[in-house]
């Protein structure tokens, strides 16, 4: 295995949750390739559009909106956690579902009911709380402080980082956890960079993709652990996934091309949908390779 697949694979074959079947230990996750990076960003970019459009589109507001999808996360996630073996389906939709809880809980942490935030001619979005109106430099810190932790205590369990590696109920709940907290943070970058860097969207998609490059050239870094890489790249496609998204929706006048979020999210739909058909008949093509077991502790 070269450097470029290792690196890309965050140490191995990539989010690879394994569990026994039939005596032999098999993925749960995928293999971490360009398509998956690919299926990644598009994930994060319907995630955007697709919050929007149920919290601001069709007015349900941040909070109730937060609550239904992560309810919906919490059901899509105890099906995967139940799961013996890797079914792309099933994966992306978790994905999925964090990118859109993500998207809504970041609005919810860092908006409030300024006018800015609502609708023209709104003067109220959905019911309940408009938002706690944190801001994004106080959200961002309190969400790094949250994925800290939970790297912090994955440390502490003694179990691997190596997401090949994992093969644990609990190493693939911390797993989830994170990437809960990854996208939320990810969202408040970019809505960060879209709205109040200055930069646009346009903008702030362009440096996201230069930092992404950036990590790209440190894959030949010796000195540099594969996992940090692999980590800091899923945190970044996801701000990359919300200027992507705002400058779909938004109006040209703030820069966007005004596609609206209801058209922008069937279309992503689709090209997801697709990704996941071709992602599934490629896995069934494949055969299960036994994976080396890592026991729980190590």
């Amino acid at each position: 295995m070269d450097k470029t697949e290792t690196a890309l694979g965050a140490g191995g074959t990539t989010g690879a949750e394994t569990s026994r079947v039939a005596g032999e230990v098999v993925r749960k996750l995928p293999q971490v390739t360009l398509a998956f990076w690919i299926m990644k960003i598009a994930a994060t970019t319907l995630g955007e559009t697709a919050g929007d459009l149920f919290s601001q589109t069709l007015e349900l507001g941040y909070f109730l909106t937060t609550i239904a999808l992560f309810l919906v996360f919490v059901i899509t996630l105890a099906v995967q956690l139940a799961s013996r073996r890797y079914n792309p389906f099933l994966y992306w939709t978790v994905i999925l579902s964090t990118s859109m809880a993500g998207t809504t809980m970041s609005d919810f942490m860092n908006r409030d009911a300024s006018a800015k935030y609502l609708a023209q001619g709104s003067s109220s979005l959905g019911w309940g709380p408009q938002g706690l109106g944190l801001g994004y430099p106080v959200g961002a810190a309190i969400l790094v402080s949250l994925l800290m932790a939970i790297f912090v205590g994955w440390r502490l369990s003694g179990m691997t980082f190596v997401i090949r590696d994992i093969v644990t109920f609990r190493a693939e709940a911390l797993f989830w956890s994170a990437i809960l907290v990854s996208n939320t943070l990810g969202t408040s970058m970019g809505d960060f960079l879209s709205d109040s860097s200055g930069l646009g969207y346009a903008g702030g998609a362009l440096l996201i993709s230069g930092a992404l490059v950036v990590l790209l050239a440190l894959m030949w870094v010796p000195a540099v652990p594969n996992v940090l890489l692999f980590w800091a790249a899923f945190v970044l496609t996801r701000p990359l996934g919300a200027t992507a998204g705002d400058f779909l929706t938004k109006p040209v006048a703030k820069g966007g091309l005004d596609l609206g979020t209801a058209g922008s999210s069937a279309v992503l739909l689709a090209v997801l949908g697709g990704l996941m058909a071709y992602a599934h008949v490629r896995e069934r093509r494949r055969p299960q390779v036994p994976v080396r077991p890592v026991a729980d502790g190590r």
